[in-house]
């Protein structure tokens, strides 16, 4: 089924109080989705309620890093049957800091499912032979009481845009240097090298 144009999207915006199934509502192909939320639901949460009503999906999630808290979030998602394949697009500094989730959501959805690059972005695809959701907000994976926002789109430009990168991002190792994420990110495009200096080296967690 061809995804409707951007004219003929059914768009809704709400407030929404409850949770992420009701405030997603009913799927449909050309959708556009804007809430303000209190953070009662994750970015987990709204992948799996669209999962709900897509079934059986590819799914990419992109994430600064996992929190401890979120270990189970994501291991729910690893072992549900409606995944067909997962990607992780995480920031590099989180190798460490997460190298058991790491190496977990490799071994369920194979070497090559995990990108390495600097992030900040919070992003979810969810792709099938009917449906191609682009979710993003600024909710991380976790459920946060406080005010998040969500876009939902079915479609369309922005979902290929995102599609696009995901398919240039290189596949590195768990050792590649800063450096090589960076390329691989594209970062220099937008910085110079002087600029980026500052920001060289991976990330320092607090305890």
């Amino acid at each position: 089924m061809t995804s409707s144009a951007p004219s003929n999207r059914r768009k809704v915006a709400l407030e929404s109080f409850k949770s992420a199934s009701d405030c997603i509502g009913k799927i449909e192909c050309g959708m556009s989705l804007f809430a303000v939320t209190r953070g009662q639901f994750s970015m987990i949460d709204v992948i799996l309620a669209c999962l709900d009503q897509t079934g059986p999906s590819a799914v990419t999630i992109w994430t600064w890093t996992v929190a401890d808290y979120e270990v189970e979030c994501l291991r729910v998602l690893r072992e549900d049957g409606r995944v067909t394949h997962g990607t992780l697009v995480i920031d590099y500094g989180a190798r460490n800091k997460n190298s058991e989730i790491i190496r977990d959501w490799k071994n369920t959805h194979g070497p090559d499912s995990v990108r390495y690059v600097v992030n900040h972005a919070k992003m979810a695809t969810i792709k099938n032979e009917k449906f191609r959701l682009l979710i993003r907000g600024s909710m991380n994976l976790n459920c946060n009481p406080r005010f998040e926002q969500l876009d939902i789109t079915e479609g369309g430009e922005d979902f290929d845009l995102v599609q696009s990168i995901e398919s240039e991002l290189p596949t590195l190792t768990d050792f590649s240097s800063g450096k090589e994420v960076y390329k691989a990110s594209r970062v220099s495009e937008s910085f110079d090298a002087e600029q980026l200096s500052v920001f060289s080296g991976i990330k320092k967690w607090a305890k």
